[in-house]
């Protein structure tokens, strides 16, 4: 026996349990304790200096071997536009998209998925760049920084 649930939202959680009755043995029951958890994601403020190197982790606290079974995509996005940069499918080399001018020769990925890009320019000031992984269809946790450049 199976229960399928569709459309899951956080208020599905809790205790589930299946009961039938048998013969000769009388009734059967198993439990499951089910936690549905909302989608993850973190914002941050980051500052830098005009022309300096920006280097935006992917996830605070993982690393390289910990997000390497994922596909995971780096996005910009400004007033509501969302754009791909770069994108990374599990243990293959990355895939630059190159649509975007602004950024067609200064982003890398860097360490642990780092998202590298330099030099700095006032174009980057108020953009949001953002980290998708995807640790399953239906789960993904997401991290983004708005950047602010600074000039000297």
């Amino acid at each position: 026996w199976a229960l399928h649930l569709k459309n899951l939202t956080v208020s599905l959680s809790g205790h589930y349990e299946c009961s039938f009755a048998t013969y000769p043995n009388g009734t059967k029951a198993a439990q499951i304790q089910l936690i549905v958890k909302a989608e993850e994601e973190r914002h941050y403020l980051k500052k830098v200096w005009l022309n300096q190197t920006l280097e935006i982790p992917c996830l605070e606290n993982a690393t390289s071997e910990n997000l390497s079974p994922y596909p995971l995509k780096w996005l910009v996005s400004e007033n509501g536009r969302e754009e791909e940069l770069v994108t990374k499918e599990p243990f293959c080399p990355a895939v630059y998209k190159n649509s975007s001018a602004p950024y067609r020769q200064r982003v890398s990925l860097g360490l642990n998925n780092a998202l590298k890009i330099f030099p700095t320019k006032i174009i980057d000031d108020n953009r949001v760049f953002s980290c998708h992984v995807m640790y399953h269809p239906e789960r993904v946790q997401k991290s983004s920084i708005t950047v602010r450049v600074f000039g000297k």
